[in-house]
């Protein structure tokens, strides 16, 4: 029987309760969740397997590919230079990136960028997997092209490219790799054990996502040519791709993090803490206002269905994202169900980390179980 460790407050019994549930169905492998309300850790449990097999227990200490949640990085590592004044949110992505202007883009800002708006969700251009772990390339190729669509007018989710925009701002402007940045003062700093680019030191902590199971919900095909076709295709996603020591030693934010809830936790509660955790400020409060800062509310281009964007995050209460509770609530997630929720007006922070990968994810999923019995538990409709 899959066991259950670490702590809970006995408020959050439902959690546990559910958590073991799915780990006894073995639609759980094995994953940690953590919670923190108003910066106290009231939730740190992990329990299950860290191999398909079930043969090595998730460890406290297990780590695990969270796929698009490592987006949350890359958002907030640009938030901390417009915090400190090094870029500005409202400023075209040219000031920092002069090359960035061809082919119609000289409008294009920051803000876009952060919110899937800037019309640049794929590459026209045929990519390969190897091209997009080539940073100064990959980045080039997005520079030099048109946008798909007017920027600002509408969002695509940015599945692959939005690392790469990010990552250039980053570099442009500190001099640094995205993944160093990240590294030297974001998860140093919080003593947080997230990582873009992973260690050879922390290969044995690794646990490898298993592919989903089943046959997934039907959805529509996008038309060939259309921006949603664009966005997935080129390049596509592969489940296994995490087990390539190319792709998990690059400096890919959009999708190559490697980390835990404990580890998510600590670095997403800075947003919903007031830009503070544990004596380390990362954000100002005006910052972190700047991120509930509606973007764009309607049909995402390429997600085919509405999404709401603040500047850097999703935000809670539309589409893809309508179940957690109004107000200032910012959210994002992974892949096959990995998942973080900062909510600034309860100072609460939800992350989930699992290796058994889903079909149904966010309102469909586990995460959206365990994250409504965490609301249930403290009386908050959802």
């Amino acid at each position: 029987m899959a066991q259950i460790h670490g702590h809970l407050d006995p408020k959050f019994e439902e959690l546990r309760t559910l958590f073991q549930k799915h780990l006894d169905s073995k639609i759980e492998v094995g994953a940690s969740i953590s919670l923190n309300i108003d910066g106290k850790d009231v939730v740190d449990i992990w329990g299950g397997f860290a191999d398909e097999e079930r043969t090595k227990p998730w460890e406290s200490d297990t780590i695990v590919g969270v796929w698009s949640s490592t987006k949350g990085l890359a958002s907030l590592a640009l938030l901390m230079l417009i915090d400190r004044g090094l870029v500005d949110a409202d400023a075209k992505v040219a000031k920092y990136w002069p090359e960035f202007a061809a082919n119609g883009k000289q409008d294009i800002e920051i803000r876009h960028i952060l919110s899937h708006t800037s019309g640049l969700s794929a590459w026209e251009e045929q990519v390969t997997m190897d091209d997009v772990c080539d940073q100064d390339g990959a980045a080039a190729k997005l520079a030099a092209q048109a946008p798909l669509w007017e920027p600002g007018t509408a969002s695509a989710y940015h599945i692959v490219t939005f690392g790469v925009l990010i990552a250039e701002v980053v570099k442009r402007v500190t001099g640094k790799p995205l993944k160093q940045f990240v590294a030297e003062e974001i998860a140093g700093p919080l003593k947080a054990d997230f990582q873009i680019g992973l260690l050879d030191k922390d290969i044995p902590r690794v646990s490898n996502n298993i592919p989903h199971k089943g046959t997934p919900p039907p959805r529509p095909v996008p038309e060939v040519g259309s921006v949603a076709f664009k966005t997935f295709t080129n390049p596509a996603l592969d489940v296994n791709m995490l087990r390539s020591e190319t792709i998990r030693k690059a400096d890919l934010s959009s999708f190559n993090g490697f980390t835990n809830a404990r580890a998510m936790n600590r670095i997403f509660s800075v947003l919903a803490l007031g830009g503070e955790v544990n004596g380390v400020r990362l954000l100002s409060q005006k910052t972190i206002e700047l991120i509930f800062r509606e973007q764009s509310n309607g049909p995402d281009l390429a997600a085919g269905m509405d999404m709401r964007w603040g500047i850097g995050y999703a935000l809670g209460g539309s589409g893809l994202v309508d179940f957690m509770p109004s107000g200032r609530v910012g959210v994002w997630g992974g892949w096959g169900g990995s998942l973080f929720v900062f909510d600034a007006d309860r100072k609460l922070t939800f992350t989930y980390a699992m290796n058994q990968m889903s079909h149904q994810i966010m309102a469909d999923g586990r995460e959206g179980d365990y994250l409504r019995a965490v609301y249930k538990a403290l009386g908050v409709e959802v």
